[in-house]
């Protein structure tokens, strides 16, 4: 804003304001559509463009999130839901837990009953010598990144899938996410799950 047009605008607040607070409260007021005018550039976003394959997935639990990263740096940041027991490893079958630990995304499938998935290789050894050792026979298996399930069209209740934890121990995104998830990530890429 012109400096002629800012003090036109303080004039016009001192003629019309008739007691102290309104001038305080009317001069508060366009300093605040100032500053907005300065905000008015786009805001960064949370990604940036891949300057290499992607060669790394992290999912951090307690945030829902999942990143993709290239040369250490995020690239693509998405919600995801988890199973509805998420705190903790997992470490048998059916306790709707999601494991925690180094794995790698190993095979795909394109006609999942969930979209589409991307295999993550839990159980590793040192899971299943745990699982036995806290007197289980089957730490469980069959963990992926996917969608939703292809039962659900409706737009409501694809949206109510979104804000809640509602997998088996799998790892949840969008249907348009998981296209661009299973475009970016190749079979082999190393994942990361954080409590």
């Amino acid at each position: 804003m012109p400096v002629h047009s800012l003090h036109s605008a303080c004039a016009a607040l001192s003629a019309c304001a008739t007691t102290r607070r309104t001038r305080l409260g009317l001069t508060l007021m366009l300093a605040g559509i100032l500053t907005l005018g300065g905000c008015s550039s786009q805001p960064q976003s949370k990604t940036t463009r891949a300057t290499g394959p992607v060669d790394t997935v992290v999912v951090k639990k307690s945030k829902r999130q999942l990143e993709l990263l290239s040369r250490g740096q995020v690239v693509r940041q998405y919600r995801v839901a988890l199973g509805s027991a998420p705190v903790g490893h997992k470490y048998r079958e059916g306790d709707q837990r999601t494991p925690e630990g180094r794995y790698s995304l190993n095979w795909r499938n394109p006609k999942s009953n969930f979209y589409k998935s991307l295999h993550i290789s839990y159980p590793s050894e040192q899971d299943r010598a745990v699982s036995r050792q806290l007197g289980y026979n089957d730490p469980g298996g069959m963990i992926m990144i996917h969608g939703l399930p292809n039962y659900i069209q409706s737009p409501n209740l694809r949206q109510q899938y979104a804000n809640r934890d509602w997998t088996e121990g799998c790892i949840a995104v969008q249907n348009h996410e998981m296209d661009e998830i299973w475009s970016l990530v190749k079979d082999g890429t190393p994942i990361h799950i954080m409590p």
